[in-house]
């Protein structure tokens, strides 16, 4: 399959890109950075250099493209949790799975796209009994920076399940462990390895009815099984050393 995969240079997507290229898919890479191409290219894939929150740059992008599947691993986040810059990375971060995601979704409609996959979070869920499943509603009455964050989940989740003629799948990762993330090993309650998540996405792109899916280990605090069944999706999924994507 041709796979426009948004987000390339980022946590995931370093992961993803070699996934999807071992599998035999065909995959153009987003950056917002030109800087970043070579490495792209290097990685094996086709570089795409897009700001997502200009609709008309979008929109060609996808009609110049024209993917079979968009994979949307799209964040604006540090690369430390340094708490004097988490503050503004909420919002931007929010900003992106809201009117980013419209603009990827309003391009995927009009270039005939069958199925989009896009990350969401497993910690976004309201205090209820555990474990939580995806039927359970979101913490839409938090307050400050949660609120904000929980805002954006909710407008990317119905926009990307929601949308006619499209086959939305939207993961829900727990929380990222590993190369490159900002911790090396598990912390706090639904933990997932990084390569665990990219790999979650590669199965995504022909696998399980549209809909939502927690990805994460099971430790009780989010119900995995949907995501088992249907994806194939295993927490103990490790990327070979010898396999990666530059940085």
């Amino acid at each position: 399959m041709r796979i426009l995969l948004a987000g390339a240079t980022g946590v995931i997507g370093r992961h993803l890109l070699p996934l999807l290229r071992d599998a035999g898919h065909t995959v153009v890479g987003t950056t917002r950075s030109s800087d970043k191409a070579g490495a792209l290219m290097e990685a094996g894939a086709e570089p795409l250099v897009l700001d997502v929150f200009n609709a008309a740059a979008t929109m060609r992008a996808f009609a110049a493209v024209r993917p079979t599947v968009l994979i949307h691993q799209l964040t604006d986040l540090p690369q430390t949790p340094d708490p004097e810059q988490m503050a503004a990375a909420y919002g931007r971060n929010a900003r992106l799975r809201i009117e980013g995601t419209r603009n990827l979704m309003q391009a995927a409609v009009a270039a005939g796209l069958r199925r989009v996959v896009a990350q969401s979070i497993a910690f976004a869920y309201a205090p209820g009994p555990l474990p939580q499943q995806e039927s359970d509603p979101l913490d839409l009455a938090a307050e400050g920076a949660r609120r904000t964050t929980v805002e954006g989940v909710a407008a990317l989740e119905t926009c990307v399940t929601g949308t006619p003629g499209i086959e939305g799948i939207v993961l829900r990762y727990g929380r990222l462990y590993g190369p490159g993330t900002w911790h090396q090993e598990p912390r706090g309650p639904a933990p997932l390895h990084v390569d665990a998540a990219a790999h979650a996405a590669l199965l995504a792109v022909d696998r399980g009815e549209p809909g939502i899916y927690n990805i994460a280990e099971d430790d009780g605090a989010v119900a995995t099984d949907k995501a088992q069944r249907a994806l194939g999706f295993h927490p103990d999924f490790r990327i070979a050393p010898s396999v990666g994507a530059p940085d």
